[in-house]
């Protein structure tokens, strides 16, 4: 049994007053005060939750600009053409005389179903780290190129080669100048 119908039973039948109700509920006494007000009003219905959901939104967009918006984008998209929403926008105000954000825009492009979701954060199974199971299985390499300075003042270019044994994580670092065969340190 729900709480309205507790409390306005216990108020209405039971001869409870509103401050004893509350106390034994766990609810306020405007809330009882509503509660019984929309009984008294309503009957059975007020038993229900009401909706929160507004009875009017003004600002809300207009089906006609609603209606051109998906008629602007399917025309643009059949012609091989841009669709998203800055081009929309773009021809609603300058040839329909309508400003509309690109976020309404791409809203109502949305809502009607149009776009295809493309989330922009990576999936956490791309995080994982992969290790081989057995030494010498599987070997990563990565080499860059850096300059040294002899004592003499002149510089040297060198190859730095890294390779790493990924069940070990063992790092071998190699390194040769550019230009002079392989030599390691």
């Amino acid at each position: 049994m729900s709480t309205r119908r507790l409390v306005i039973t216990a108020v209405t039948v039971g001869g409870l007053s509103q401050s004893e109700a509350a106390r034994r509920y766990g609810v306020t006494q405007g809330w009882i005060s509503r509660v019984l007000a929309h009984y008294r009003a309503e009957g059975d219905t007020a038993f229900e939750p009401r909706s929160r959901r507004p009875r009017s939104s003004p600002t809300a967009t207009e089906p006609a600009t609603v209606d051109l918006v998906l008629a602007l984008r399917k025309d643009l998209a059949g012609k091989g053409v841009d669709a998203g929403p800055h081009t929309i926008a773009w021809h609603l105000e300058h040839h329909h005389q309508v400003r509309l954000s690109t976020a309404t825009i791409s809203r109502i492009c949305t809502r009607a179903g149009l776009v295809t979701p493309e989330p922009a954060k990576r999936p956490k199974s791309s995080y994982v780290r992969f290790q081989a199971d057995l030494p010498n299985q599987t070997w990563q390499s990565d080499f860059t190129h850096w300059q040294l300075r002899r004592r003499d003042g002149t510089r040297v270019e060198v190859e730095i080669l890294n390779i790493l044994d990924d069940h070990s994580r063992y790092l071998m670092p190699r390194w040769r100048p550019i230009g002079s065969p392989a030599r390691s340190s």
